[in-house]
């Protein structure tokens, strides 16, 4: 795990998979072994390993962490079950805490929100207005930061909203549970779930009477003591409520919230400038690589086959990746020059060029989340597929809800052709770039204000439940009742 924390991807899968050599069955270690692979787009066997890990996971054997299997599969299933080992495993719900008393009702309603991710990071970048766009009149915030303390100017902003700002990188679980319930804590929202530096055990040990899975983690986490997770009906479909262990609580419009203030840089990139060719139709996907499946990738081969002149823009996460995809385009009747790499940048500049692309190709089944709304932000048509996980749905919730639905296809056939069928249509592109240019300011997606009234009002609810002696349920924020 040492590598893995170093970002040293080969080496870490060349040792997961001596490991497995040894002993195939070690816990966790086939799905360590195959999220490394997927960081540097080593897809060998990867048809294979899915389905002795997705077989291991229905004999209720340790495979695989709830995070690394978002990427493999949209199979219920097989996801529900993964948090399910995982918690109890490593998370069980913990009894070094006496039983939470009943709290007594507070003038203003204390939401605890718990988070690595104060600074410069995606999490704060879509949240830090609905922390400022809280009604102080009716709720009082707590921040729990538990990640490094960087002074950067999103922590600034961010820590600048709360009535108290707590550093508990330092404590552990139990004594940032036992601090939640000394500050009277009455929802505590877990913005982490099972992500990068979570800490699901301070859930375990019951930091408040609610508590609350979103954003961070987009699936269940499996875990009898997360009572809600926060979602919209494109999200969990009614049919698909049975593979949650928590109750939902359905959003009008998306879950996903935005902020409004997110600037793009003035600065004027061109295609010279970004290692892009003169001319042709530019597809991109800014997606982590590991997001991309060899079918994701075989079915953008099989457009860029069909769109001659065209171009696949990709984010560049480590040279391995690079050489990887190369490599299977190259084997793909793809010349690999076709393929041109993103380096980082700030948030504002990248933002600012990649309006240059035609259209943003989605991966699946780990959809763009927060990458979504920086494309639709900048202007930048998104194509989605959706699958069955929450996951695999996320870019169809954030479409719908900028009125873009049309771009939601539900088979890679769909998908494919619409892509081809796109780029072969400037003038339908470039009228749907207009939509796009007007709904921004128009549709709910980006309307963070009344985002902030319906989460607020899914709080309110959630909370008079519990003063009334009620059981957690699923509801509808719409209508404040079951659904």
């Amino acid at each position: 795990m040492i590598l893995v924390a170093q970002k040293q991807y080969q080496g870490a899968a060349e040792a997961f998979a001596k490991s497995l050599n040894l002993a195939p069955l070690a816990d966790f270690v086939l799905g360590d072994m195959m999220h490394s692979r997927m960081h540097i787009c080593d897809w060998r066997d990867f048809d294979e390993n899915l389905v002795k890990l997705e077989r291991r996971l229905a004999e209720n054997r340790k495979t695989v962490n709830p995070f690394s299997v978002l990427a493999l599969t949209s199979d219920l299933t097989a996801l529900r079950k993964a948090a399910e080992i995982f918690t109890s495993t490593l998370h069980p719900e913990s009894s070094s805490l006496s039983a939470l008393p009943k709290l007594p009702r507070h003038d203003r309603i204390r939401i605890g929100y718990y988070s690595a991710d104060f600074h410069e990071h995606a999490t704060a970048y879509l949240m830090a207005e609905l922390f400022e766009l809280h009604d102080k009149n009716k709720f009082e915030l707590v921040a729990f930061s538990f990640g490094p303390d960087i002074r950067d100017g999103m922590r600034q902003r961010v820590s600048a909203a709360f009535d108290r700002f707590v550093d508990v990188s330092q404590q552990t679980d139990r004594e940032v549970a036992l601090l939640s319930r000394e500050i009277g804590i009455d929802i505590a929202v877990d913005l982490k779930g099972y992500t990068q530096d979570s800490r699901p055990g301070i859930f375990a040990c019951r930091a408040a009477p609610i508590q609350v899975n979103y954003l961070g983690f987009p699936g269940t986490m499996g875990a009898n003591f997360m009572d809600y997770i926060i979602a919209d009906q494109t999200l969990i479909p009614a049919e698909s409520q049975p593979f949650y262990s928590e109750k939902i609580v359905y959003l009008p419009n998306s879950y996903q919230v935005n902020d409004a203030k997110r600037q793009i840089s003035s600065r004027t990139f061109t295609r010279e400038d970004l290692g892009l060719p003169a001319a042709g139709f530019i597809f991109a996907c800014f997606n982590n690589n590991y997001k991309i499946t060899p079918q994701t990738f075989a079915g953008w081969m099989r457009i860029l086959n069909q769109v001659t002149d065209s171009v696949l823009w990709l984010f560049e996460a480590n040279a391995d990746a690079v050489e990887n995809l190369q490599k299977s385009a190259a084997s793909q009747g793809v010349d690999p020059e076709r393929l041109i790499f993103a380096a980082h940048l700030p948030l504002s500049d990248h933002l600012a060029r990649i309006g240059i692309a035609d259209l943003f190709l989605d991966t699946l089944p780990y959809n763009a989340h927060t990458t979504t709304s920086d494309a639709l932000w900048a202007g930048l048509p998104v194509l989605t597929c959706a699958g069955e996980s929450f996951a695999s749905r996320v870019a169809a919730s954030l479409l719908n809800a900028i009125g873009l639905p049309e771009f939601v296809t539900t088979t890679q056939q769909a998908y494919e052709d619409m892509a081809i069928a796109l780029a072969s249509n400037p003038e339908q592109l470039g009228a749907i770039r207009k939509k796009l240019s007007q709904n921004r300011n128009t549709q709910p997606l980006f309307d963070s204000k009344l985002f902030a009234r319906h989460i607020e009002k899914a709080f309110v609810t959630i909370y008079e439940r519990y003063q009334a002696g009620m059981q957690p349920e699923t509801i509808c924020v719409e209508s404040g009742e079951r659904c």
